[in-house]
Protein backbone atom coordinates (compact mmCIF):
# COMPACT_ATOMS: atom_id res chain seq x y z
CA UNK A 1 0.00 0.00 0.00
CA UNK A 2 1.27 3.15 -0.95
CA UNK A 3 1.64 6.06 1.78
CA UNK A 4 -1.11 7.69 0.16
CA UNK A 5 -3.38 5.05 -0.16
CA UNK A 6 -6.08 4.02 2.80
CA UNK A 7 -7.57 1.27 3.50
CA UNK A 8 -11.01 0.61 2.47
CA UNK A 9 -13.48 0.68 4.64
CA UNK A 10 -16.39 -1.36 5.77
CA UNK A 11 -18.74 1.10 4.16
CA UNK A 12 -18.72 3.13 0.73
CA UNK A 13 -16.51 6.05 1.04
CA UNK A 14 -18.31 9.11 0.72
CA UNK A 15 -18.09 12.39 -0.92
CA UNK A 16 -17.00 13.78 2.81
CA UNK A 17 -14.24 11.45 3.07
CA UNK A 18 -13.00 12.37 -0.17
CA UNK A 19 -12.95 16.05 1.37
CA UNK A 20 -11.43 15.55 4.02
CA UNK A 21 -8.57 13.69 2.95
CA UNK A 22 -7.99 16.37 -0.02
CA UNK A 23 -8.76 19.19 2.52
CA UNK A 24 -11.56 20.63 0.17
CA UNK A 25 -14.78 21.40 0.29
CA UNK A 26 -17.54 18.58 -0.59
CA UNK A 27 -18.34 21.19 -3.26
CA UNK A 28 -15.03 21.20 -4.92
CA UNK A 29 -15.04 17.50 -4.55
CA UNK A 30 -18.36 17.66 -6.72
CA UNK A 31 -16.76 20.36 -8.86
CA UNK A 32 -13.70 17.85 -9.16
CA UNK A 33 -15.42 14.76 -9.78
CA UNK A 34 -17.78 15.59 -12.41
CA UNK A 35 -15.44 18.27 -13.99
CA UNK A 36 -16.68 21.56 -13.48
CA UNK A 37 -14.53 24.34 -14.45
CA UNK A 38 -13.72 26.83 -11.92
CA UNK A 39 -11.24 24.44 -9.66
CA UNK A 40 -7.53 24.73 -9.82
CA UNK A 41 -5.94 21.95 -11.94
CA UNK A 42 -3.35 21.00 -9.03
CA UNK A 43 -6.63 20.87 -6.59
CA UNK A 44 -8.48 18.92 -9.12
CA UNK A 45 -5.90 16.19 -9.33
CA UNK A 46 -5.31 16.22 -5.51
CA UNK A 47 -9.32 15.26 -5.21
CA UNK A 48 -8.91 12.83 -7.83
CA UNK A 49 -6.17 11.01 -6.16
CA UNK A 50 -8.00 11.26 -3.01
CA UNK A 51 -10.84 9.63 -4.70
CA UNK A 52 -8.71 6.72 -6.74
CA UNK A 53 -7.29 6.35 -3.24
CA UNK A 54 -10.85 5.50 -1.23
CA UNK A 55 -12.22 3.58 -3.87
CA UNK A 56 -14.06 6.19 -4.34
CA UNK A 57 -17.04 6.26 -6.95
CA UNK A 58 -19.93 8.77 -7.43
CA UNK A 59 -23.06 7.35 -5.66
CA UNK A 60 -25.96 7.07 -8.16
CA UNK A 61 -28.31 6.84 -4.89
CA UNK A 62 -29.08 10.70 -4.16
CA UNK A 63 -29.91 10.85 -8.42
CA UNK A 64 -32.53 8.16 -8.19
CA UNK A 65 -34.07 9.38 -5.41
CA UNK A 66 -34.50 12.95 -7.30
CA UNK A 67 -35.69 10.64 -10.23
CA UNK A 68 -33.07 10.65 -12.99
CA UNK A 69 -32.07 7.21 -12.10
CA UNK A 70 -32.67 3.90 -10.49
CA UNK A 71 -30.73 2.38 -7.94
CA UNK A 72 -29.14 -1.21 -9.70
CA UNK A 73 -28.18 -3.98 -6.93
CA UNK A 74 -25.82 -7.11 -7.86
CA UNK A 75 -27.20 -10.40 -6.21
CA UNK A 76 -24.81 -13.14 -6.39
CA UNK A 77 -26.06 -16.45 -5.53
CA UNK A 78 -24.32 -19.68 -5.21
CA UNK A 79 -26.17 -22.55 -7.42
CA UNK A 80 -29.57 -21.04 -8.92
CA UNK A 81 -30.23 -25.12 -9.52
CA UNK A 82 -30.47 -25.56 -5.42
CA UNK A 83 -34.55 -23.93 -4.81
CA UNK A 84 -33.10 -22.17 -1.44
CA UNK A 85 -31.26 -19.47 -3.68
CA UNK A 86 -33.88 -19.02 -5.99
CA UNK A 87 -36.34 -18.07 -3.06
CA UNK A 88 -33.82 -16.28 -1.46
CA UNK A 89 -33.36 -13.96 -4.62
CA UNK A 90 -37.09 -13.68 -4.92
CA UNK A 91 -36.94 -12.26 -1.49
CA UNK A 92 -34.60 -9.62 -2.84
CA UNK A 93 -36.16 -8.73 -6.03
CA UNK A 94 -39.41 -8.65 -3.61
CA UNK A 95 -37.93 -5.89 -1.55
CA UNK A 96 -36.22 -4.32 -4.25
CA UNK A 97 -39.31 -3.75 -6.09
CA UNK A 98 -41.01 -2.29 -3.85
CA UNK A 99 -38.16 0.34 -3.57
CA UNK A 100 -38.16 1.02 -7.49
CA UNK A 101 -34.83 -0.87 -7.46
CA UNK A 102 -33.32 -3.05 -9.97
CA UNK A 103 -31.45 -6.37 -9.36
CA UNK A 104 -29.12 -8.17 -11.53
CA UNK A 105 -28.08 -11.76 -10.62
CA UNK A 106 -25.14 -13.58 -10.83
CA UNK A 107 -24.52 -17.28 -10.04
CA UNK A 108 -21.39 -18.31 -8.25
CA UNK A 109 -20.07 -21.76 -7.91
CA UNK A 110 -16.98 -21.55 -6.26
CA UNK A 111 -14.40 -18.70 -5.19
CA UNK A 112 -12.90 -18.61 -8.74
CA UNK A 113 -16.58 -17.64 -10.19
CA UNK A 114 -17.80 -15.78 -7.26
CA UNK A 115 -14.99 -13.09 -7.73
CA UNK A 116 -15.55 -12.91 -11.79
CA UNK A 117 -19.25 -12.37 -10.70
CA UNK A 118 -17.92 -9.38 -8.28
CA UNK A 119 -15.41 -7.84 -11.11
CA UNK A 120 -18.42 -8.01 -14.05
CA UNK A 121 -21.11 -6.52 -11.48
CA UNK A 122 -18.90 -3.99 -9.79
CA UNK A 123 -18.88 -2.01 -13.43
CA UNK A 124 -22.53 -2.29 -13.66
CA UNK A 125 -24.05 -1.67 -9.89
CA UNK A 126 -24.42 0.47 -6.96
CA UNK A 127 -24.11 -2.13 -4.33
CA UNK A 128 -23.63 -6.11 -4.20
CA UNK A 129 -25.61 -8.37 -2.03
CA UNK A 130 -24.74 -12.17 -1.74
CA UNK A 131 -23.00 -15.01 -0.98
CA UNK A 132 -19.37 -14.85 -0.66
CA UNK A 133 -16.82 -17.18 0.44
CA UNK A 134 -13.60 -15.08 -0.04
CA UNK A 135 -11.67 -13.33 2.96
CA UNK A 136 -12.61 -9.01 3.34
CA UNK A 137 -9.25 -8.43 2.02
CA UNK A 138 -10.00 -10.59 -1.24
CA UNK A 139 -13.24 -8.90 -1.62
CA UNK A 140 -12.55 -5.17 -1.39
CA UNK A 141 -10.46 -6.21 -4.25
CA UNK A 142 -13.09 -7.04 -6.13
CA UNK A 143 -16.11 -4.73 -5.03
CA UNK A 144 -13.46 -1.63 -5.42
CA UNK A 145 -15.39 0.69 -2.91
CA UNK A 146 -18.94 -0.43 -3.87
CA UNK A 147 -21.30 -0.94 -0.26
CA UNK A 148 -21.18 -4.89 -0.07
CA UNK A 149 -23.52 -6.88 1.63
CA UNK A 150 -22.82 -10.71 2.49
CA UNK A 151 -25.37 -13.07 3.39
CA UNK A 152 -25.16 -15.98 6.12
CA UNK A 153 -22.30 -14.41 7.52
CA UNK A 154 -22.12 -13.14 10.82
CA UNK A 155 -22.06 -9.43 11.32
CA UNK A 156 -19.11 -9.10 13.67
CA UNK A 157 -17.00 -11.47 11.42
CA UNK A 158 -16.44 -8.98 8.67
CA UNK A 159 -16.01 -5.08 7.67
CA UNK A 160 -18.99 -5.04 5.41
CA UNK A 161 -21.97 -5.06 6.02
CA UNK A 162 -24.05 -8.59 6.29
CA UNK A 163 -27.09 -10.47 7.06
CA UNK A 164 -26.45 -13.36 9.79
CA UNK A 165 -28.95 -16.28 10.17
CA UNK A 166 -28.96 -17.03 13.98
CA UNK A 167 -27.92 -21.42 13.35
CA UNK A 168 -27.61 -21.97 16.72
CA UNK A 169 -30.79 -21.14 17.84
CA UNK A 170 -32.48 -23.29 15.22
CA UNK A 171 -30.23 -26.03 15.92
CA UNK A 172 -31.34 -25.35 19.53
CA UNK A 173 -35.06 -25.85 18.60
CA UNK A 174 -34.73 -28.61 16.42
CA UNK A 175 -32.87 -30.86 19.23
CA UNK A 176 -34.98 -29.75 21.94
CA UNK A 177 -37.84 -30.91 19.99
CA UNK A 178 -36.40 -34.63 19.27
CA UNK A 179 -35.24 -34.84 22.85
CA UNK A 180 -38.59 -33.93 24.08
CA UNK A 181 -39.92 -36.69 21.72
CA UNK A 182 -37.51 -39.18 23.56
CA UNK A 183 -34.75 -39.54 21.27
CA UNK A 184 -31.37 -40.13 22.32
CA UNK A 185 -29.15 -41.00 19.24
CA UNK A 186 -29.50 -38.53 16.83
CA UNK A 187 -27.58 -38.06 13.39
CA UNK A 188 -26.69 -35.34 10.94
CA UNK A 189 -26.10 -35.58 7.29
CA UNK A 190 -23.82 -32.70 6.61
CA UNK A 191 -23.16 -30.90 3.61
CA UNK A 192 -19.66 -29.91 4.16
CA UNK A 193 -15.98 -31.23 3.43
CA UNK A 194 -14.77 -33.06 6.75
CA UNK A 195 -12.24 -30.63 6.69
CA UNK A 196 -14.47 -27.42 6.55
CA UNK A 197 -16.63 -27.96 9.00
CA UNK A 198 -20.27 -25.89 8.74
CA UNK A 199 -21.69 -23.54 11.13
CA UNK A 200 -24.31 -25.61 11.26
CA UNK A 201 -22.07 -28.76 12.09
CA UNK A 202 -20.67 -26.77 14.88
CA UNK A 203 -23.93 -25.73 15.80
CA UNK A 204 -25.55 -29.50 15.78
CA UNK A 205 -22.51 -30.40 17.83
CA UNK A 206 -22.92 -27.75 20.57
CA UNK A 207 -26.61 -28.40 20.87
CA UNK A 208 -26.24 -32.35 21.07
CA UNK A 209 -23.84 -32.79 23.88
CA UNK A 210 -25.87 -34.77 26.05
CA UNK A 211 -27.15 -36.86 23.06
CA UNK A 212 -25.43 -39.71 21.37
CA UNK A 213 -24.45 -38.00 17.80
CA UNK A 214 -23.16 -39.12 14.42
CA UNK A 215 -22.48 -36.95 11.48
CA UNK A 216 -21.85 -38.24 7.82
CA UNK A 217 -20.88 -35.90 4.82
CA UNK A 218 -23.52 -35.61 1.94
CA UNK A 219 -23.61 -33.47 -1.22
CA UNK A 220 -26.53 -30.46 -1.40
CA UNK A 221 -28.99 -32.77 -3.18
CA UNK A 222 -31.59 -35.04 -2.67
CA UNK A 223 -29.64 -37.89 -4.22
CA UNK A 224 -26.75 -37.17 -1.72
CA UNK A 225 -29.26 -37.30 1.05
CA UNK A 226 -30.25 -40.62 0.21
CA UNK A 227 -26.82 -42.00 -0.11
CA UNK A 228 -25.71 -39.99 3.43
CA UNK A 229 -28.95 -41.81 4.49
CA UNK A 230 -27.87 -45.19 3.53
CA UNK A 231 -24.44 -44.58 4.90
CA UNK A 232 -25.74 -43.27 7.97
CA UNK A 233 -28.23 -45.84 8.80
CA UNK A 234 -25.44 -48.75 7.59
CA UNK A 235 -22.81 -47.48 10.29
CA UNK A 236 -25.32 -46.75 12.82
CA UNK A 237 -28.79 -48.53 13.18
CA UNK A 238 -29.42 -47.43 16.78
CA UNK A 239 -29.83 -43.61 14.90
CA UNK A 240 -33.56 -42.68 15.35
CA UNK A 241 -33.55 -39.06 14.64
CA UNK A 242 -31.50 -37.16 11.97
CA UNK A 243 -31.55 -33.31 10.90
CA UNK A 244 -30.20 -32.48 7.76
CA UNK A 245 -28.03 -29.77 6.66
CA UNK A 246 -30.46 -28.54 4.58
CA UNK A 247 -33.95 -29.70 3.31
CA UNK A 248 -32.64 -31.49 -0.26
CA UNK A 249 -30.34 -33.48 1.67
CA UNK A 250 -33.28 -34.34 4.43
CA UNK A 251 -35.42 -35.07 1.55
CA UNK A 252 -33.29 -37.60 0.42
CA UNK A 253 -33.23 -38.85 4.07
CA UNK A 254 -37.06 -39.40 3.98
CA UNK A 255 -36.82 -41.30 0.92
CA UNK A 256 -33.94 -43.50 1.94
CA UNK A 257 -35.98 -44.23 5.37
CA UNK A 258 -39.11 -44.83 3.87
CA UNK A 259 -37.34 -47.74 1.00
CA UNK A 260 -36.00 -49.28 3.45
CA UNK A 261 -38.92 -50.44 4.71
CA UNK A 262 -38.53 -47.72 7.99
CA UNK A 263 -41.27 -45.41 9.19
CA UNK A 264 -41.37 -41.69 9.37
CA UNK A 265 -41.70 -40.30 11.94
CA UNK A 266 -42.62 -43.29 14.10
CA UNK A 267 -39.06 -45.07 13.64
CA UNK A 268 -36.81 -42.77 12.67
CA UNK A 269 -37.38 -38.93 12.88
CA UNK A 270 -36.26 -36.46 10.24
CA UNK A 271 -35.71 -32.40 10.25
CA UNK A 272 -34.57 -30.52 7.36
CA UNK A 273 -33.40 -26.87 7.42
CA UNK A 274 -34.09 -23.82 5.11
CA UNK A 275 -37.78 -23.76 5.02
CA UNK A 276 -38.24 -24.72 1.46
CA UNK A 277 -41.85 -24.48 -0.45
CA UNK A 278 -40.77 -28.26 -1.69
CA UNK A 279 -41.04 -29.63 1.78
CA UNK A 280 -44.54 -29.67 1.62
CA UNK A 281 -44.34 -32.08 -1.26
CA UNK A 282 -43.45 -35.03 -0.02
CA UNK A 283 -44.53 -37.69 2.23
CA UNK A 284 -44.75 -37.19 5.40
CA UNK A 285 -44.55 -33.81 4.90
CA UNK A 286 -41.53 -32.14 6.11
CA UNK A 287 -40.44 -30.43 9.58
CA UNK A 288 -38.02 -27.56 9.06
CA UNK A 289 -36.44 -24.83 10.24
CA UNK A 290 -37.61 -22.46 8.23
CA UNK A 291 -35.55 -19.46 7.34
CA UNK A 292 -37.83 -16.08 6.16
CA UNK A 293 -36.36 -15.08 2.68
CA UNK A 294 -38.48 -12.05 2.57
CA UNK A 295 -36.96 -11.14 5.74
CA UNK A 296 -33.43 -11.93 4.42
CA UNK A 297 -33.91 -9.53 1.28
CA UNK A 298 -35.74 -6.89 4.11
CA UNK A 299 -32.30 -6.57 5.48
CA UNK A 300 -29.98 -6.97 3.09
CA UNK A 301 -31.61 -4.16 1.41
CA UNK A 302 -31.68 -2.07 4.90
CA UNK A 303 -27.78 -2.63 4.73
CA UNK A 304 -27.65 -1.40 1.43
CA UNK A 305 -29.47 1.58 2.10
CA UNK A 306 -27.83 2.84 5.01
CA UNK A 307 -24.26 1.72 3.49
CA UNK A 308 -25.31 4.16 0.22
CA UNK A 309 -25.87 7.05 2.53
CA UNK A 310 -22.68 6.27 4.01
CA UNK A 311 -23.64 4.76 7.14
CA UNK A 312 -22.25 2.25 8.78
CA UNK A 313 -24.07 -1.23 8.53
CA UNK A 314 -26.09 -3.04 11.50
CA UNK A 315 -24.09 -5.26 13.23
CA UNK A 316 -26.82 -5.81 16.10
CA UNK A 317 -30.04 -7.90 16.00
CA UNK A 318 -31.22 -6.25 13.00
CA UNK A 319 -28.45 -7.85 11.37
CA UNK A 320 -29.96 -11.64 12.08
CA UNK A 321 -32.37 -13.59 10.92
CA UNK A 322 -33.58 -16.48 13.08
CA UNK A 323 -35.16 -20.11 12.24
CA UNK A 324 -38.49 -20.76 13.09
CA UNK A 325 -39.01 -24.52 13.72
CA UNK A 326 -42.09 -25.65 11.31
CA UNK A 327 -43.11 -29.00 12.88
CA UNK A 328 -45.15 -30.94 10.37
CA UNK A 329 -45.30 -35.11 9.65
CA UNK A 330 -41.87 -35.96 9.50
CA UNK A 331 -40.40 -35.33 13.20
Amino acid sequence: MSGREQPIRAGRATIYDVAGLAGVSRQTVSRAINDKGEIDPETKERVLQAARSLGYRPSRFARGMRGRDTVTVGLVVSDLTNPYFPEVAAGVLEVAKDRGWQVVVAESRGTEDELEALDTLSQQVDAVVGYCDASDDVLAEHVRGLPLVILERAPDQTRFGAVGIDVTDGMRQAVAHLVAKGHVRIGMLDGSPEQEPSVRRLAFLDQTREAGRTITGAPHSVAGGEVAMTELLDAHPDVTAVIGFNDLIAVGAVRTAIARGLRVPEDIAVIGFDGLALGDLITPPLTSLVIDKRQVGRLAVEQVVRMLAGQEPLTGDGAWVHPELVVRSSA
